[in-house]
């Protein structure tokens, strides 16, 4: 047997042992999961931003089990089991990859972007909406992109990437304009276009804004853990130095980068 199937009937059976003879694996349920398994997912994002393989291993392996707990826990309910979980995303992929398994030609990755959102419209019986779909609870940035990238597939763009940035220049304007009448709510409403035209503008040139976001919120945690450190070394406190004497070391956190 292929050693990736014995590892994996390695966990099915372990699965089994623990849901009928551990006291905690055996009273969980799909709702008691939920929470751990959207940690699980963190941790493994965490692992990827770090590019660290070993705890990406890891942390895939610890997402991996809780796939075969719902899929357990759908055995005993008799709604589906795990052959049922690996064929319905097997099939999915064969249908969305007529590329690959059928005769359609597509001359890039682009492309084949385009052709997954149409398909999957046609899953749902030509019924389903462009932006059905969208969980409701995803992270207000990966929704935007994910808006975006979807009315891109039925062609929903712009033209010419490099149009974008007047739009990204009139959402500035309008917040600064709502800004100087200091309207609360219209702040915050043309704040979020702003925001969303930056996202587009991001998804257009190939970059991933959340990845982005998060390696600036990473360089500036860096950056300040080091102007603290220096701080406390000098036996000063951070509220009663200056922004001017903040600000060279911050220059210096800088230059260790």
């Amino acid at each position: 047997m292929d050693n990736r199937l014995k590892a994996f009937e390695r966990l099915l059976n372990i699965m089994d042992d623990l849901r009928e003879k551990c006291p905690w694996d055996s009273i969980q349920t799909i709702e008691s999961l939920r929470t751990l398994t959207i940690e699980e997912v963190y941790e493994l994002s965490d692992a990827l931003l770090k590019k660290d393989m070993q705890e990406i291993k890891k942390e895939l392996g610890d997402l991996m089990l809780h796939i075969v707990f719902y899929s357990k826990i759908g055995t005993e309910t008799d709604d589906f089991d795990v052959a049922d979980v690996l064929n319905s995303i097997s099939d999915k992929l064969v249908y969305r990859h007529p590329h690959i398994y059928s005769d359609v030609k597509v001359e890039n990755s682009t492309e084949v972007a385009d052709n997954w959102e149409e398909l999957k419209l046609k899953e749902k019986g030509g019924n389903g909406c462009v932006l059905c779909g969208l969980p409701n609870g995803l992270p207000a940035m990966i929704k935007a992109n994910r808006i975006q990238e979807k009315a891109r597939g039925v062609g929903f763009d712009w033209d010419k990437k490099e149009q974008v940035w007047d739009k990204v220049s009139e959402e500035l304007q309008e917040l600064k304009d709502e800004v100087a009448v200091n309207d609360q709510d219209k702040m915050e409403a043309e704040f979020g276009d702003m925001l969303f035209s930056v996202i587009n503008a991001a998804r257009l040139y190939g970059i991933n804004p959340e990845t982005a976001l998060e390696r600036t919120n990473r360089k500036f945690i860096s950056r300040f853990n080091y102007l603290e450190s220096k701080t406390i070394k000098k036996g000063k406190s951070l509220k009663k130095m200056s922004l001017a004497e903040m600000e060279k070391i911050w220059q210096e956190a800088k230059q260790f980068e």
